[in-house]
């Protein structure tokens, strides 16, 4: 997985890893959620995968926008 940058210095987000059609977004205690576009739609996977490479944004995206839209938590 790839760090997440956490530009704002308290993210809930600490890394993540995508592939074409998902991403696998680790939280600030360890759980690991896999959101694909069937899960969370397509302009939602793209707009998580953006915020990913950004470093910032992505736990209140998720937070707000996308919820529970995961299509299984990995650990």
């Amino acid at each position: 997985m790839k760090r997440y940058g956490n530009r704002s210095g308290n993210s809930g987000v600490v890394a993540y890893e995508s592939g074409p059609d998902w991403i696998q977004v680790q939280f600030v205690d360890g759980h690991v959620y896999e959101y694909t576009r069937a899960s969370a739609g397509a302009e939602n996977l793209a707009t998580m995968k953006r915020l990913a490479q950004s470093g910032s944004g992505l736990s209140t995206f998720i937070s707000t926008a996308v919820k529970s839209g995961y299509s299984k938590r990995v650990r």
